[in-house]
């Protein structure tokens, strides 16, 4: 993980160094080191684009004050007879480059020098409204259209948004203050998304201030995201970091992350938008993860889970003076599935709650949805945990007639000032080397004979003396 300069705002002074996962084999860890996959997209930032403008060209000027959205536009639209001749570069130089929402090309890349901040305008105007996605129905805050994202893109291949840790700032405050105060006409912008994408690489940047949520690839496959702080105030409403929504072959790595509200959030859909569009998350590796957040949890699945989310690594997590550190979020109504999750090597400090589960989270897009559609919860593992100055170890609250089983924790380990360290109701499980003292639902020890009921355990002979 790269360090920071402390004169960033809002940043908690945190450098850690994160040692590399050497556990068993899986489909997302087959080798010591990144996924294939990851390390295939990563290698894309050495290619050369053959050709390459600077914004300054399109008449750009870098005061803070002076509107530049024309220029990224015109930018891009001239790059783009590049397209099918090797792709094509837009350098950002160092300045201050105000701007509105503009689009992204295929093969192109957006590089921002060390010095180059990116803003968003604080006129609303300058985000023009579109469409809901098809798997929410309607806006996520309001019910109708949606405000574009800054940088956005869709149906493209081969993007590339990186740099010398240059800066994007989204300028939310305002959208905070709308939100407040209920004067929104639409649905919050996110600071950075992509719609049915593919091939996909976000780094070497940081991202501060999101009007809504940070990162947002959707319906995206192919998608590498590392070496990235985002920031924005503790207390920021709705201002996730990475929210990959319907998307596969995702890796999230070497990232520190601070804001208001999850700092990574596994997203399918919403309801019955969700079960009708039916696209699942899956194969989603998350690994070298610091970062704090007071309201929210290190790591989230959900609350729109209705396409199903599965197949999910996350490990060497370091999470400090949050509320939650995993977080799984459903509601009946959801319908989808949670499961062959896995997060180990996660250590805790100064977190409220270690482990969550929440199964009646509310919140439907509308009156339409069904009741009777329950989500499924199977096949959940966290092992290799450490904690200190835990509130809770784990409040896992499962739904009657519903399906939260085949939930184990191995070797967990949380110093825990509450009397009553578990809360569980309406799940089934196993556990291993647990304490404190698990709660009765997960007391049966993971016995070779049950070490299949789990997901991604190392073998089964460890297990043997119980």
């Amino acid at each position: 993980m790269r360090r920071r300069s402390s004169t960033l705002p809002m940043v908690d002074v945190f450098v850690v160094l994160v040692a590399l996962f050497s556990g068993a084999p899986s489909p997302w860890a087959v080798v010591k080191g990144s996924h294939p996959h990851c390390k295939k997209l990563r290698e894309n930032l050495g290619e050369i684009r053959p050709h390459s403008v600077t914004i300054t060209e399109f008449g750009a000027v870098g005061d803070g004050v002076t509107l530049n959205t024309k220029a990224f536009q015109n930018a891009i639209f001239y790059l783009n007879s590049f397209s099918d001749k090797g792709g094509a570069k837009l350098f950002v130089p160092a300045g201050r480059w105000l701007t509105g929402s503009f689009h992204l090309i295929s093969h192109l890349t957006l590089w921002l020098d060390e010095d180059a901040v990116i803003l968003g305008s604080t006129n609303s105007d300058d985000w023009p409204v579109v469409d809901p996605l098809p798997s929410y129905g309607r806006g996520r805050e309001l019910i109708g259209e949606r405000h574009q994202s800054l940088i956005y893109g869709h149906n493209l291949t081969d993007v590339i948004i990186t740099g010398h840790n240059g800066t994007i700032d989204g300028q939310g405050s305002i959208w905070w203050n709308w939100f407040h105060n209920k004067t929104l006409n639409y649905t919050r912008p996110h600071l950075v998304e992509l719609m049915n994408s593919t091939a996909v690489v976000i780094s070497n940047l940081t991202f501060l201030n999101s009007p809504f949520w940070t990162i947002h690839p959707v319906y995206c496959s192919h998608v590498s995201v590392q070496n990235l702080t985002i920031l924005a105030p503790l207390n920021s409403p709705n201002t996730d970091g990475i929210d990959p929504d319907s998307s596969d072959n995702v890796c999230i790595e070497d990232c520190y992350i601070s804001t208001g509200d999850d700092l990574i959030s596994i997203k399918s859909g919403w309801d019955e938008y969700g079960i009708s569009y039916g696209r699942p998350s899956r194969n989603i590796l998350i690994r070298g993860i610091t970062g704090k957040s007071q309201t929210s949890a290190g790591i989230s699945i959900g609350s729109e889970m209705s396409g199903g989310v599965s197949e999910v690594h996350a490990e060497n997590l370091q999470f400090f003076g949050s509320h939650t550190g995993i977080r799984i979020k459903t509601s009946p109504g959801r319908g989808g599935y949670v499961r062959n999750i896995c997060v180990s090597n996660m250590t805790l400090d100064g977190v409220y709650i270690a482990i969550r589960f929440t199964s009646q989270y509310g919140e439907h897009p509308d009156e339409f949805y069904d009741p009777s559609a329950l989500p499924i919860i199977e096949h959940i593992t966290f092992k290799d945990v450490l904690g200190d100055n835990i509130k809770i170890a784990g409040l896992l609250e499962g739904l009657e007639g519903g399906s939260f089983q085949n939930i184990c924790l191995s070797n967990i380990f949380l110093n825990v000032t509450s009397k009553s360290p578990w809360n569980c109701s309406s799940i089934h499980g196993y556990s291993y080397l647990v304490s404190p003292e698990i709660c009765e639902p997960l007391k049966e020890s993971i016995s070779p004979e049950k070490y299949s009921d789990c997901y991604h355990l190392s073998d089964p002979k460890r297990f043997s003396s119980e």
